[in-house]
């Protein structure tokens, strides 16, 4: 997924974010250098995105480079390799499960603003108030109150409530993480909840009217205590059909599948779901029975159900050989015509672009006594170097055995995926970053 260059930093997106603090256009024009827009959020100011306001708070620290990403919904653009991968995943159910009247049974929803609460993306799913995965460092928060959905899970609750029993949800997800070919700061997730009620579930098991779904009984690593061995049993054998159904779609047949037993605070049991995909395992989604606390607490008493996400550029990357994460967010007309297929689930094999050589440089510096994370600097990164940064790595950590102070050196590759960068242009937003790292992060440098 691709990032701007250093240029593109002091141009987001007008009409989805502007700062609403008493300083005139003229002045933020004069102010917008490469910075993030977190910076500029403490004191009282005000976030405007996708027609709502925000107050900022302590807890602000969205980059305009995030910000500039909201509302283009790359898994809603046609051709897209994003668009294909969902699609394919509609057609899938849509063709397979059927409703009352030959509807299908599962509605789809892909529009759902990603700006959620925190109880939404946390609270609603059991996760607990002490959980790392709330970590300010991880995650995008607009104040204490909102934040960018860090997963689609955040959407569940909500639909359940509104009574629904079995939906696809499709969204851009944010996360604050590492800098290298896999991630970015913003990716796209496929979610899907199915829930049973008795009669749906027991249907064509031989005496089947004599189960039950519930029960008060003991947590196993089989079941919960609320629901009965026969129903928790039901339900994950439903969802690893429906799985292996999916992937056998977009895979094709024969391929070696397993099951890897893990841990989600909002399902148990849980699995992660592994393919054999040409000689090499590949982890492409997490699933399981769905916590019925969490099923009760949205007013679905009486239904058991599960639910699995999926990564689409996960799947994008492995379906059609797309070697970095960065390319989605190409305007590159090289690799977007590669996917204007007439069908979707036609076949398709990336041909790579030219690859342009990297030009390399470190930075060290000595860390502030607290309040450093590396994802910090990480989404500093992003916000000055953009998509010229193919990758970061530490390199090198070094304390000192007088003063016990800690330096970090790290290593950035920069890499333009469509022309071959000069050392100038790279030495022009390295020194950015320097400056930003000191003036941002409280870093004394080390350059």
């Amino acid at each position: 997924m691709a990032l701007g260059a250093l240029r593109q930093v002091a141009h987001a997106r007008p009409y989805l974010v502007r700062r609403a603090s008493g300083v005139s256009s003229s002045q933020e024009r004069a102010s917008s250098g490469p910075r993030p827009a977190a910076s500029e959020s403490a004191g009282g100011g005000v976030l405007e995105l996708l027609g709502k306001s925000y107050p900022q708070d302590d807890y602000s620290n969205l980059s305009r480079k995030v910000l500039s990403r909201v509302g283009r919904s790359l898994h809603n653009q046609r051709h897209h390799p994003l668009w294909l991968v969902k699609e394919r995943v509609k057609a899938h159910f849509y063709g397979q499960y059927a409703g009352r009247a030959g509807a299908p049974l599962f509605s789809v929803y892909d529009d759902l603003s990603p700006v959620v609460t925190t109880w939404q993306n946390f609270d609603s799913l059991l996760i607990p108030p002490d959980h790392p995965s709330r970590k300010r460092g991880d995650n995008y928060y607009l104040n204490r109150t909102h934040m960018l959905r860090a997963h689609t899970s955040a959407h569940q609750w909500d639909l359940l409530r509104a009574g629904l029993d079995a939906f696809l949800v499709v969204g851009d997800v944010y996360r604050r993480d590492q800098v290298d070919a896999q991630h970015y700061p913003v990716f796209h997730q496929l979610e899907a909840v199915r829930l049973f009620s008795q009669h749906q579930l027991f249907a064509g098991v031989k005496d089947g009217e004599s189960l039950q779904l519930f029960e008060q009984g003991s947590r196993s690593a089989h079941k919960q205590e609320t629901h009965t061995l026969e129903a928790a049993k039901l339900v994950e054998c439903d969802l690893k059909r429906t799985l292996t159904g999916l992937v056998t779609h977009l895979f094709g047949d024969g391929l070696d599948i397993r099951w890897v037993d893990c841990y989600f605070p909002f399902t148990h049991p849980s699995f992660e779901m592994e393919i054999n995909f040409r000689g090499e395992w590949l982890e492409v989604l997490g699933c399981g029975v769905m916590e019925q606390r969490l099923v009760n607490s949205a007013g679905a008493q009486g239904r058991v159900g599960w639910a699995f996400g999926l990564g689409l550029e996960r799947l994008a990357m492995i379906l059609y050989d797309i070697p970095d994460i960065r390319l989605f967010w190409s305007g590159d007309e090289r690799f977007l015509k590669q996917f204007r297929v007439s069908d979707v689930n036609q076949a398709v094999r990336f041909q790579p672009l030219s690859k342009y050589p990297p030009v390399i440089n470190d930075i060290s510096f000595w860390l502030p006594s607290e309040n450093y994370t590396e994802n910090d600097f990480y989404d500093l990164v992003r916000t000055i170097g953009g998509d010229l940064v193919e990758k970061v790595d530490l390199i090198d950590k070094f304390e000192h055995p007088q003063t016990r102070r800690t330096s970090h050196c790290y290593r950035i590759t920069y890499r333009h995926m469509e022309r071959t960068l000069s050392q100038h242009e790279v030495r022009r937003v390295h020194g950015a970053l320097q400056e930003a790292a000191v003036r941002l992060l409280a870093v004394e440098g080390r350059f």
